[in-house]
């Protein structure tokens, strides 16, 4: 959270009373760290009154730092307002009043904000009073004569006070101008503990228009006092909402989010960073204009020690004043010293659940290292109202609030460690997404049959805003030219103590399947035609994965090791296989079929793997291409996107010929998925369940099966949110033994809880070198050091120059495999120094131990 750092709150330290402060002479879309408006674009504060430029359904704006007890009383509410908007329609029940006692599903202030709900009392806009909600409406009621003063000004006020074993509430309307109280209403017996929770002012204005450039209402002076109020300055949001940071190969970058500022507030946040006792100036960085952001990049970083930080930031006040916050976290040690790096990885946050306080309590608990966010990190419907996506300024405006809610629920775990995250298609307000390169969907189309052509539907300012939201603050990519429209990349290469991390892009270069597969019919990326044979059909020539720059970026990764590296990974948005059933009628024309959670122990009998053109199972050659270079690092992929917590190892010529995957499951499933083949998987391990073993999906590629989270019911509450096989996952890296563990873990699980393991099938504990599972052709002379602990090995196929792979192997031994006949070459050693040696002309044998290259780095002997 920021803390408050100078200036005046308009609320004394000692008291729980509060009043707005909104200052004269400022315009601002966000009216400050106390409230969250809903929706952002729909508010603003000008010259010292908050409006609300919606003349829509329940726009509203919760005050966080204040809240309601279950106590009788005594507190009172107070605004001032105006309605600028004029009635079409007298009957509808347009009105404007407080929210109070508004409680949410989860427990949580953030949730309140966003879907509390509770008693609501207010003014129509006929001058009907009413207290409790509309349907306390009677056909006796209170009516203010109203003439103009509800487009002049209205003084509202609500009060509690004890009253035998509850509360009594009244509600008053008062002229502005005299004071004079114009009508009130009162209610009897309310219970103590139905007046707990949130305050909101709400502007319910669904059948009413604003003029052109007019406010629909204006409120200002807005009061809440009394001695049961309770005063929380800690859920304050703002100016910094959150951050991000990444260290890699001794550079930071450091990314703050911030609110839309005005005008009259510091374009510019400052760096500070804690020596000893004292904070000492490190940066300043622009806050960029559509994403908010602002990046600091400081390149001879010490990772050697933990560093706290702080964003300053100064925000205009009354009197020409300026109000300066800090925001404060904490960039850890580079953890070279432990023996375990853990990583927690995460995808789609759907915001059923939000704010996912029991996931991030239970992540925190596994003390991860580093955190990786796949994608959907918003979906459309998040936060309510759907979406808006013209003009781009309120397009902008819409997506934001999205983001906030997800810096919201992680900025706790955000803001003292490194993270990746990274957008998928709903980020970029697409069902589905093949980005083409970066190109304009096509005009003409809207909705699934504009995605099914290819490209972004949303202009490419707006993409490049989500792009700076989520990735600015990655290292720099190695080919930072951009794509089609100018859309920027962010694929890159991420080094933290010794773990190498490629973040790709399976999106961006993507073909679109509909355009090269004609005879399939392609609708929102499923085959519509029957007798199309997705397995034999669809391997399109010329359909791209990931592009010819990411390939060569994953050569260039692959051979790498530089540095002291001892373990890579592969990051992306999903994983490399379509690991998916359905039942063999389900598909119908135009809609894939939300199927029924099954109950413990059920297995369907007739689901067969499907071909869903979404998943990285299509296209199978840029799949078996991207998969041959990732092998060739032993790396490991983690995903996610697939609603289908899973762990495959893939199969290019062969089944377990390459690495191992990590699908995680979804933080919040929005679309269950299943895994329930009709023909159990070949070579399954003894007690595998008959959805493990070696299969081919819709597509024909191979993989082997380890584990799937498949949906069942368990009986908590809420259905749609346990019941959906929801959670995250853990991959640990053995810095000693070179093993890994992949995990899948429920959300109500963790090291903290009553539930202390993962998902059944977990954890799939695998080697480093069986990332590159390729039975060996043969073997190469074994090698041995002295003089140097744990050299790069790297074997090159002499002929052709092809790296065939590249390892920091373990120990001072190491026997090369080669999977083809041959001359290789062996460079063995530390790369990018003078202690690198290369061993040529080196034949295939098919005996390991059949010769010996001792490889020495030792010193020469002194001369006597």
């Amino acid at each position: 959270m920021s803390a408050f750092l100078a200036g005046a709150r308009a609320q004394t330290p000692e008291s729980a009373d509060f009043r707005s402060a909104w200052p004269k002479g400022v315009e601002r879309i966000w009216p400050g760290p106390d409230y969250w408006t809903n929706r952002l674009q729909d508010w603003r504060i000008r010259d010292g009154r908050l409006e609300c430029l919606a003349a829509a359904g329940d726009r509203n704006v919760h005050l966080l730092t204040r809240a309601l007890p279950a106590k009788p009383g005594p507190w009172t509410i107070r605004i001032r307002f105006g309605v600028a908007a004029s009635a079409k329609n007298v009957r509808q029940k347009n009105w404007v009043g407080f929210r109070f006692a508004a409680r949410g599903e989860f427990d949580d202030f953030r949730d309140i904000a966003i879907y509390g709900k509770g008693p609501e009392a207010g003014i129509l806009s006929d001058g009907t009073l009413f207290l409790g909600g509309l349907e306390s409406l009677t056909s006796d009621v209170v009516r203010v004569s109203l003439e103009k003063k509800f487009h002049q000004g209205l003084d509202l006020v609500l009060r509690a006070a004890p009253s035998g074993n509850g509360a009594r509430l009244a509600l008053a309307v008062f002229d502005p101008a005299t004071s004079a109280k114009m009508a009130d209403l009162e209610t009897d017996g309310w219970p103590a503990e139905d007046l707990a929770g949130g305050i909101a002012l709400v502007a319910h204005l669904p059948d009413m228009e604003a003029a052109g450039g007019s406010p629909a209402v204006w409120f200002e002076d807005w009061a809440v006092s009394g001695d049961a109020v309770e005063r929380h300055d800690e859920r304050a949001f703002g100016p910094v909402l959150f951050c991000q940071y990444t260290l890699s190969r001794g550079t930071l970058k450091l990314k703050a989010q911030l609110p839309p500022l005005g005008e009259q507030d510091a374009k510019t946040v400052r760096l500070r960073v804690r020596n000893d006792s004292d904070w000492a100036e490190a940066a300043e960085a622009a806050i960029e204009p559509d994403s908010r952001t602002a990046v600091f990049r400081l390149a001879g970083w010490d990772g050697s020690k933990e560093v706290p930080y702080q964003i300053v930031s100064e925000i205009a006040a009354a009197e020409g004043r300026r109000e300066t916050y800090a925001f404060e976290g904490t960039i850890r040690k580079e953890p070279w010293a432990q023996k375990e790096i853990v990583l927690a990885a995460f995808t789609g946050n759907n915001d059923l659940g939000f704010p996912h306080a029991d996931l991030a309590r239970h992540v925190a608990a596994h003390r991860p290292d580093l955190l990786f966010f796949s994608g959907d990190q918003i979906y459309e419907p998040v936060g309510g109202y759907g979406i808006q996506t013209e003009p781009v300024e309120a397009a902008i405006l819409d997506y934001l609030r999205k983001w906030y809610l997800f810096g919201w629920a992680f900025g706790g775990l955000l803001k003292d460690r490194p993270s990746v995250s990274i957008p998928d298609d709903h980020d970029v307000y697409h069902g589905n997404l093949w980005g083409a390169g970066g190109k304009a969907t096509p005009p003409g189309f809207v909705g699934a049959a504009a995605q099914d052509q290819g490209g972004y539907k949303m202009p490419p300012r707006w993409v490049n805003m989500v792009l700076r939201t989520q990735t600015g603050h990655l290292p720099d990519p190695p080919d930072p030219e951009p794509v089609a429209q100018g859309i920027g990349v962010y694929f890159c290469g991420l080094d933290y103590a010794g773990l190498s991390l490629a973040v790709i892009e399976d999106r961006k270069w993507k073909s679109a399947p509909k355009p090269l597969l004609p005879a399939a019919d392609v609708y929102n990326g499923w085959a519509r035609n029957k007798e199309f044979n997705a397995a034999k059909e669809a391997d399109a020539p010329g359909a791209e994965l990931l592009g010819a720059r990411q390939i060569k970026f994953l050569k260039d990764w692959a051979s790498d090791w530089a540095g002291g590296v001892w373990m890579k990974a592969v990051l992306s948005q999903t994983i490399f296989s379509n690991v998916a059933t359905l039942p063999a009628d389900a598909l119908t024309d135009d809609a894939v079929p939300r199927l029924p959670v099954l109950k413990p122990g059920e297995y369907p009998e007739n689901d067969v793997p499907v071909a869903d053109m979404d998943s990285n199972g299509w296209p199978p050659r840029g799949r078996n291409a991207a998969l041959r270079e990732m092998r060739k690092a032993f790396a490991v992929h983690l995903a996610g996107d697939q609603h289908l917590g899973s762990t495959i190892q893939y199969g290019v010529e062969g089944w377990r010929d390459a690495g191992y995957a990590l699908c995680v499951p979804s933080i919040s499933n929005y679309w269950p998925r299943r895994w329930f083949p009709n023909t159990p998987g070949a070579n399954r391990r003894p007690g595998d369940p008959p959805y493990a073993g070696d299969f081919r999906d819709g597509f024909g590629n191979r993989m082997t099966v380890r584990a799937v989270v498949n949906p069942y019911v368990t009986g908590r509450k809420p259905e749609k949110l346990y019941d959906r096989a929801a959670g995250y996952g853990i991959a640990r890296f053995d810095r000693e033994t070179r093993k890994i563990s992949l995990e899948c873990w429920p959300r109500w699980a963790g090291p903290d809880a009553a539930e202390s393991k993962p998902y059944p099938g977990w954890p799939v504990v695998i080697s480093q070198l069986e990332n590159y599972g390729k039975r060996p052709f043969g073997y190469l002379p074994l090698l041995r050091f002295h003089g140097m602990a744990e050299p790069v090995v790297q074997v090159v196929e002499e002929r052709s120059g092809e790296t065939v792979y590249t390892i920091r192997i373990k120990g001072d031994s190491f026997q090369p495999m080669v999977f083809a006949a041959g001359r290789y070459r062996v460079n063995a050693g530390e790369p990018g120094t003078d202690k690198w040696k290369s061993f040529g002309r080196l034949a295939a044998m098919e005996k390991a131990n059949a010769q010996v290259i001792s490889v020495s780095f030792a010193p020469p002997p002194r001369k006597k």
